[in-house]
């Protein structure tokens, strides 16, 4: 099995400046600390985190690292979770992702060498398999789940909330509903996507794929995603959009303004997730609100349990709320839209 000696004796270096080069980088030279992590990719070597977390009791850290801080549901999780860490004398070293695996291994790579008593992360498609950088290091999933076999996670009912969403605009009689997803490799995207599926089926609507479009998860891509489905032909465009998450939402109330289009009266929409702005902007949006909040809250006092070696459920699944506001309403019944971009 390789050791801390292998590494160190592959980089050149003494066993304690390897020991230091893993453990606190900050105090080695750069050009040597490179030397000793690409001995250890080299030897395949992982030190215990756990093992060596319970030898330094001192230290009362614990990591979070979630994929968009400028996101406001997620600056939402960050806060709750930084409140019960707080409560209880821990410190929280957060990291923000971008959505992207490279990231999030390179923070995992930096939380090896900190020794966090615990993990809370809000998963990319390859968490799975960045986690491998800590073995031992208890971990639960935020939002959304990786997959990971005996995975502990607090997360919503989104399959529920699409599906209730999507219900309310059939029960008023939208017969084209589209809807702008998130990643599909993404747990929250699939489950949201499968709600919608169900809702149409359950309506007595088709599925149609020419109204499903990607949005990425961001304003940019619902912007993008909206602005196509809007200049559809007068026939096949629809009535109303469900909006995968709060950034896209943003980005399809901009290409209706792009367009000319009037909520509710040419689109009805409703987003997922709720916020100030979607309370504040005129005409106020229709939301599927999550308990933002009580799901970061729940994921650190779950984390901070089973640290504790209390029982607690391997996942957790919180309710989301329809709010109905004034960005819904029955379709225009072959009224002309307000706007020309149908001729695009």
């Amino acid at each position: 099995m390789t050791g801390l000696e292998d590494v160190a004796k592959l980089a050149g270096v003494s066993p304690a400046t390897a020991s230091r080069a893993l453990s606190r980088p900050e105090l080695v030279a750069e050009a040597t600390r490179e030397r000793v992590r690409e001995a250890a990719r080299t030897l395949g070597y992982q030190p215990n985190v756990l093992a060596r977390s319970l030898r330094q009791r001192g230290s009362r850290a614990l990591g979070l690292v979630i994929t968009d801080i400028l996101n406001a549901f997620h600056a939402t999780l960050a806060k709750a979770v930084q409140d019960v860490a707080d409560a209880q004398g821990y410190t929280l070293l957060m990291f923000n992702t971008d959505e992207e695996p490279a990231k999030e291994r390179r923070a995992f790579e930096t939380l090896r060498g900190h020794l966090p008593q615990g993990l809370i992360v809000v998963p990319t498609p390859a968490t799975h398999r960045n986690l491998d950088l800590l073995p031992g290091l208890p971990v639960v999933e935020l939002d959304r789940a990786s997959g990971r076999a005996g995975a502990y996670t607090v997360m919503v009912d989104n399959e529920v909330g699409a599906y209730r969403a999507v219900t309310h605009l059939a029960a008023l009689g939208h017969r084209r509903i589209g809807m702008i997803v998130g990643r599909l490799d993404i747990s929250t995207a699939v489950e949201r996507h499968e709600g919608y599926r169900r809702a149409l089926l359950e309506a007595g609507l088709p599925y149609r794929p020419e109204l499903v479009l990607p949005g990425d998860h961001r304003e940019a891509g619902g912007r993008a995603a909206a602005h196509t489905l809007l200049t559809l032909p007068p026939a096949e465009r629809p009535t109303a959009l469900f909006v995968g998450n709060n950034e896209m939402t943003v980005g399809a109330v901009l290409a209706t303004r792009d367009l000319g289009l009037r909520l509710p009266g040419d689109l009805s929409l409703v987003g997922f997730d709720d916020s100030r702005w979607a309370q504040t902007i005129l005409p106020a949006l229709t939301v599927v609100a999550q308990p933002a909040y009580e799901l970061g809250a729940l994921a650190c006092q779950t984390l901070l349990a089973r640290l504790a070696g209390e029982p607690v459920p391997t996942s957790v699944r919180l309710q989301t709320t329809l709010i109905e506001r004034d960005s819904v309403a029955p379709p225009p019944a072959g009224r002309p839209l307000s706007q020309t971009a149908g001729s695009a």
